[in-house]
């Protein structure tokens, strides 16, 4: 059993962290899940909805697996301070750190990929590049595994990350029932990435 903790933020990108959490929420008997946020209570996301969250940064347990989705929200969350010590604090001692579309611009601006291989959302390939000049960034994949670090493009990109996460965890044909069970046509090559021509990137 894996306990995931998924970062939420205003402003986060509802696919981003729920597309992921469909995946690990069909595996009950391997991932337990939980948001956690800077406060409790209601998060809107950028769509509007809002995700509620009973655990704060304060009051969260050590997590085995990190789970940071994107959205416009991380514009403003890279200069916040209490989140940038919390994700330092915390994933010194989690097992697995993930992260969908700009997220990974979080992990990058608070030092922990530094010297890793990531990818982010390929629209906004150059902003999150500047959040972190020591990450190797990878500009043409559509997620990248480099250690206990899984990154994807964007928004929907996390779902495949995550299938993929499974399959690292759980086997890969525990990670196809899953992606059946949801009639989701899994993209299980990391390196098909047809956004980045879209954008031109190499």
């Amino acid at each position: 059993m894996l306990k995931i903790g998924a970062v939420v933020f205003p402003g986060f990108e509802l696919l981003d962290l729920f597309g992921p959490l469909q995946i690990f929420g069909m595996l009950p008997q391997n991932f337990e899940t939980h948001l956690v946020a800077e406060r409790h209570g209601a998060i809107p996301s950028k769509q509007a909805p809002s995700a509620f969250v009973d655990t704060s940064f304060e009051d969260a347990t050590a997590f085995d697996v990190l789970l940071i989705p994107g959205g416009i929200g991380t514009r403003r969350e890279v200069d916040n301070p209490v989140m940038m010590d919390w994700l330092q604090s915390v994933s010194a001692d989690a097992a697995y750190i993930l992260s969908v579309c700009t997220g990974s611009a979080l992990l990058a601006k608070a030092g922990i990929l530094d010297g890793r291989r990531a990818t982010t959302n390929k629209g906004a390939f150059q902003w999150v590049e500047e959040q972190g000049p020591n990450v190797r960034w990878v500009s043409r994949a559509r997620w990248v595994e480099d250690g206990r670090f899984f990154t994807s493009s964007g928004v929907s990109a996390g779902i495949d990350m995550a299938l993929g996460f499974t399959a690292s965890v759980c086997g890969q044909e525990v990670a196809e029932k899953v992606a059946n069970w949801c009639e989701y046509k899994w993209c299980d090559d990391r390196d098909d990435d047809p956004f980045a021509d879209l954008y031109g990137l190499n």
